[in-house]
C-alpha cells in the first residue's frame, strides 16, 4: 500500500525568512539562510527541520534535538544545543504555527474532496442562486433560490445551503453540513456536518401539552470564526443568534437559540449552551461545560472543564465545578472533601 501526501509542502523556507515573518531572534551566529522543509515535534527534530519548546514540561527534550532551528522563549533558550539555531520569541507556539502555514497553506482550511476546482457538474445550483467568480462546488452540493456565495469560497460534497443565505468571500463550507437561515461573514471555516441555521428548542409548556413556538430569527456568523465538526448552531426564536468575530467552536458544541457569543471567545468540545445566554468578547470555556439559559458571561472569563454554570459569571473571573463557582473556592471545597475522606479512610483502618 502506497503512503500518500495528504498536504504537500508550498517549498522550503530559510531561516532568515523565518526570521521575518515571526520577529523571533537568534540568540547565536548560525547558518540563517539554511532551509527548513517541515515542522516536527522536538522528538523529531533532524536537519532540515524546525521543532518548538512551548511546554514547560518538554524544557529538557530540547537538549537532545538534532533540528536545523528551535523556536523558543528567552526562559529556556540556552537549552537549544549549539548545532540547532535558537530562535528567540515570546511566543514560539504562535511563531511555528505562522512557519506552518507558510509551508503548507493548504492545511489551513478544508478543500475539495474531488480534487475539484470551480462547480462540479453533479452540484445542484438554483437558477436564482448568485455565486461570484472563484467559487468552488463538489459534487452533491446543494444550493438554494437567491443564495450568495462569495469570491473564492467552497461548497463541500453534499452540503446543502437554503434560500436566501449569504455566505462571504474565501469561506470553506465543509462536506454534508447544511446552512440555513444564516448570514456567513467572509474567511469563515465550518467543518464537515455543522448544522447551522436549523430550529432552536422552543416550547410553550402546558399540561396540555407542548405547544411549538416558531422560530423566525437567523445565525450570524462574523468573519474569521472557525466551526468544528458536527457542531450545531440553532437560529434564534425572536432574535438572531450570533457568533461574534474570530470566535472558535470546537466539535460537536450545542448553541441554543437567542445566544449572543462574542468576539475571539474560544468554546471547547461538547459545551453545550442554553437559549439566550450573552457571552462576552475573549470568553474560554472548558470542554464538557454546560450552560444554562439567559445569562450573562462577561468579558474575558473562563469556566472550567464540566462546569455546571447557574449564574452569571462576573467579567475577568474563573468558575469551576458543578453548579459552577468561583474556582478558588471550587478547590477550597474539593480539598476540604479529600481531607475529610482521607481522614475517614484512617479511622476506618484502625478499627
Amino acid at each position: 500500500m502506497s503512503d500518500p501526501v495528504f498536504f504537500r509542502r508550498a517549498g522550503s523556507v530559510s531561516v532568515s525568512e523565518i526570521i521575518e515573518l515571526t520577529g523571533a531572534k537568534p540568540l547565536r551566529d548560525g547558518d540563517l539562510s539554511a532551509r527548513i522543509e517541515a515542522v516536527a515535534p522536538l522528538d523529531q527534530g533532524v536537519p532540515g527541520i524546525i521543532v518548538f519548546l512551548d511546554n514547560p514540561k518538554y524544557a529538557d527534550d530540547v537538549r537532545a534535538t538534532r533540528a536545523t532551528a528551535c523556536l523558543v522563549s528567552q526562559r529556556y533558550a540556552d537549552r537549544v544545543p549549539e548545532t540547532t539555531i535558537a530562535l528567540v520569541t515570546p511566543e514560539p507556539y504562535a511563531a511555528c504555527a505562522k512557519v506552518s502555514a507558510r509551508l503548507f497553506p493548504d492545511s489551513l482550511r478544508p478543500g475539495s474532496a474531488f480534487g475539484n476546482t470551480g462547480i462540479s457538474p453533479g452540484a445542484y445550483i438554483h437558477p436564482e442562486a448568485r455565486l461570484e467568480d472563484g467559487v468552488s462546488v463538489d459534487p452533491g452540493a446543494v444550493i438554494g433560490p437567491r443564495a450568495e456565495i462569495g469570491e473564492g469560497s467552497f461548497i463541500g460534497a453534499n452540503a446543502v445551503i437554503g434560500p436566501d443565505v449569504r455566505i462571504g468571500r474565501q469561506c470553506s463550507i465543509g462536506p454534508q453540513s447544511t446552512v440555513l437561515f444564516a448570514l456567513i461573514g467572509d474567511r469563515v471555516i465550518i467543518h464537515p456536518g455543522a448544522r447551522i441555521g436549523q430550529d432552536g428548542f422552543g416550547f410553550a409548556m402546558s399540561p396540555r401539552g407542548h405547544l411549538k413556538v416558531p422560530q423566525i430569527g437567523r445565525v450570524i456568523v462574523q468573519n474569521d470564526v472557525e466551526i468544528g465538526a458536527n457542531t450545531t448552531i440553532d437560529r434564534g426564536a425572536n432574535r438572531d443568534t450570533v457568533i461574534g468575530e474570530g470566535s472558535k467552536i470546537d466539535n460537536l458544541v450545542q448553541i441554543g437559540h437567542n445566544v449572543t457569543i462574542g468576539r475571539h471567545c474560544v468554546i471547547v468540545s461538547q459545551v453545550g449552551i442554553s437559549g439566550s445566554t450573552d457571552i462576552a468578547d475573549f470568553v474560554a470555556i472548558g470542554g464538557q461545560a454546560g450552560i444554562t439559559g439567559h445569562l450573562k458571561i462577561g468579558m474575558g472569563a473562563q469556566v472550567g472543564a464540566q462546569s455546571g454554570v447557574m449564574t452569571d459569571v462576573p467579567a475577568g473571573t474563573k468558575f469551576g465545578g458543578s453548579p459552577a463557582k468561583p474556582m478558588r473556592e471550587h478547590m477550597r471545597e474539593v480539598a476540604t472533601l479529600t481531607k475529610m475522606a482521607e481522614r475517614k479512610t484512617g479511622s476506618d483502618s484502625k478499627e
